[in-house]
């Protein structure tokens, strides 16, 4: 091995020493001094110098090199102008599409479906209604609708009322965009389905409606207006 080779050996073994000793720190103080501070998952460097990251599951906090200051708040790179913590936080909670359980989602099809996009909805969402009269100006869209009753009791009346209608499609579009109540569900009906995606909007972290998941995987809490959704499922498209 060549002398340079040696050198540039001995330089990385010291950074990564360094990084290791301020992780290490960093858990230390922390823990002693924060004895109810929540796990901690990872820490990394940032771009700003003495400055690393605190992950916690899918939160982000920062801290400096000794772990004597927790900082909670947004890094923005000013040149530019994007929000490196909302970055962060979007890639962490990302969600592979081909791993939702679509069995347990209101199917809706518009014009050849090609396009695909999971919503979570409570159907006593106001937002959650006007977010579903822009999704029908989309075009060839499979929308898949998770029944998300979190709002009240009265949400998941009407989430079995319309799971359980003979016509499940028909009956979301009609209560969310013509105000149409559906039809009181009578007789037995699995509603099994409805415990499982509030099971699965937990453990994804939904924590209100609607939220949507693209096909790349990248979310969108809140009502996006429909030339958005479309920009959106371009970019999808893409990636």
């Amino acid at each position: 091995m060549s002398k340079f080779a040696v050198a540039c050996s001995a330089v990385l073994l010291a950074f990564a020493g360094a990084v290791s000793a301020d992780e290490a720190s960093i858990r230390k103080n922390i823990a002693e001094r924060l004895p109810n501070f929540p796990a901690i998952d990872e820490v990394s460097k940032t771009a700003i110098p003495g400055i690393y990251e605190l992950r916690l599951g899918t939160d982000i906090l920062y801290t400096d090199e000794n772990g004597y200051h927790v900082i909670q708040g947004s890094l923005i790179d000013t040149k530019t102008r994007s929000n490196l913590t909302e970055a962060r936080i979007a890639k962490l909670t990302q969600i592979d599409f081909a791993s939702l359980p679509l069995k347990d989602a209101i199917l809706i099809k518009q014009g050849s479906g090609a396009r695909k996009i999971a919503v979570f909805g409570d159907p006593n969402c106001g937002y959650c209604k006007r977010l579903e009269r822009d999704l029908v100006a989309l075009k060839d869209v499979s929308i898949y609708t998770f029944l998300y009753p979190i709002l009240g009791p009265d949400s998941n009346v009407k989430s079995r009322d319309i799971w359980c209608s003979r016509d499940r499609a028909k009956a979301w579009r009609t209560w969310m965009v013509d105000g149409g109540a559906p039809a009181k569900a009578a007789g037995p009906c699995d509603t099994s389905a409805l415990e499982r995606n509030v099971a699965l909007g937990e453990k994804h972290r939904v924590s209100g409606t609607p939220a949507m998941v693209f096909e790349d995987g990248t979310r969108a809490p809140g009502a996006l207006p429909a030339e958005q959704i479309e920009s959106r499922l371009l970019a999808a498209a893409k990636r």
